[in-house]
């Protein structure tokens, strides 16, 4: 069967997978408003064949959607108007080039297409990570920090990997100041891993990884903010566990209040993870990649079950949690899904988090593990629970417990009369 390169040929392929996916008939439909509202376009213009440029041009002359626009958070309205006619033209380059359709929204970097010039080093380096057993969310962040990286240098004209300079690697780090010193260190470890390889593969004469600059993270700098407990238990209490989405819902939410499990990982639970017999749950983490293995709590134990037996849809998956809206599938690793369904938690029980506090399912990790501190649980055990590979990187919960360090303020009074005596 020859491959679907029209327009129409594609348009009426991604129609077929929707249905067999099980999409809803409305969706079904605007799907197809959409695609016939495109063929109108093309055909007015004697354009058969499907391209990216095509899709672009439509969306800018027919509905004033600049697919590359980065949108601000309060422009909810061009966000919803511009998604669905961006998706349908995703769909056919997705089905042109692979036969599948994207599951998820892309991001503003995800939207920009990688400039001709650096494809072949950019794709050299991610042909490394992948050698080097980078974790998929790891090598995400890697290649989103060097494609921003590349298309700066796009835009101020460098046409090679050739041209590329100290000075042009010195503009786009200077743009980037106003980032968290962490950040910026670590997009700093991430160029000069992508020089070093560009060096040693031969597409660059000189080794400009020496000409980056050495800056240490200040872990230090911004202290963990934390839920207050009321408020978390508030949350918990609120969830209807009479729907499946609820039971899925709850049963997240213990694994990180409990547990402290990052996002990756509560993404990435096999069902082959939960060992019933040992009663344990035992995983290779997401970031460390080191072997985590806990007790498996009563509650969260019978919120799992819960989930699996009455809530859980009928699936190959070996993962634990998926969605609940067609196609079934796993949450992308990439996804933002937890912290929307602990945004939508949250606005249900009606609790008021200060603005200061965090939102998002890692701030729930924070406030576990001051909550333990708290209660006299040392140091090393809550690393061993929260899977960090020091204690280094728990000791920062140490400035969270103001009641202790009240504990160990000194008297003014009582040290000018010791020093008096």
């Amino acid at each position: 069967m020859e491959k679907a390169t029209t327009i129409r040929e594609l348009s009426e392929a991604v129609i077929g997978e929707l249905e067999r996916l099980g999409y809803a008939s409305g969706t079904i439909k605007s799907y197809q408003r959409l695609y016939q509202k495109l063929l109108l376009y093309a055909d007015e213009r004697r354009i058969h064949h499907h391209s990216s440029e095509v899709c672009h041009r439509w969306l800018r002359d027919s509905l004033g959607i600049d697919p590359t626009l980065v949108v601000r958070r309060n422009e909810h309205e061009y966000k919803r108007n511009s998604y669905l006619p961006i998706r349908v033209c995703q769909c056919l380059t997705e089905w042109q080039l692979h036969g599948c359709l994207p599951l998820k929204r892309q991001g503003k970097l995800a939207a920009l297409e990688l400039p001709r010039q650096f494809k072949e080093a950019y794709d050299s380096y991610v042909a490394l990570c992948s050698e080097a057993g980078y974790s998929k969310s790891g090598t995400y962040t890697r290649l989103n920090r060097i494609k921003r990286m590349l298309l700066f240098f796009d835009q101020h004209g460098v046409s090679s990997i050739q041209g590329i300079s100290a000075g042009r690697i010195s503009e786009f780090f200077r743009s980037q100041i106003e980032l968290d010193s962490r950040t910026v260190a670590t997009m700093l470890t991430a160029s000069r891993v992508f020089f070093r390889h560009l060096y040693r593969k031969g597409f660059t004469q000189e080794d400009l990884s020496g000409k980056l600059p050495v800056v240490k993270a200040n872990r230090k700098f911004r202290l963990p903010r934390i839920w207050k407990q009321e408020d978390v238990l508030s949350v918990l209490s609120s969830i209807d566990r009479g729907s499946p989405v609820g039971k899925r819902d709850y049963a997240i939410m213990m694994l990180v209040t409990r547990y402290g499990l990052r996002s990756a990982d509560v993404k990435s639970l096999k069902l082959s993870d939960l060992r019933w017999s040992d009663n344990v749950i035992e995983l290779k983490q997401s970031k460390t990649r080191n072997l985590l293995r806990l007790p498996l709590l009563r509650d969260v134990g019978w919120a799992i079950i819960d989930y699996l037996q009455n809530g859980r849809p009928h699936s190959e998956y070996p993962e634990v949690f998926l969605t609940c809206t067609v196609p079934i599938r796993p949450f992308g690793q990439n996804s933002c899904a937890l912290n929307s369904i602990l945004a939508k938690r949250v606005q249900q029980a009606g609790v008021r988090i200060s603005n200061e506090v965090p939102k998002g399912m890692h701030s729930l990790r924070h406030t576990l593990a001051s909550k333990m501190l708290a209660n006299d649980v040392e140091l090393p055990v809550i690393s061993s629970i929260l899977g960090h590979v020091t204690s280094e990187a728990t000791s920062v919960y140490l400035h969270t417990d103001i009641d202790r360090l009240r504990e160990c303020a000194l008297d003014p009074e009582e040290v000018l009369s010791n020093e008096t005596t």
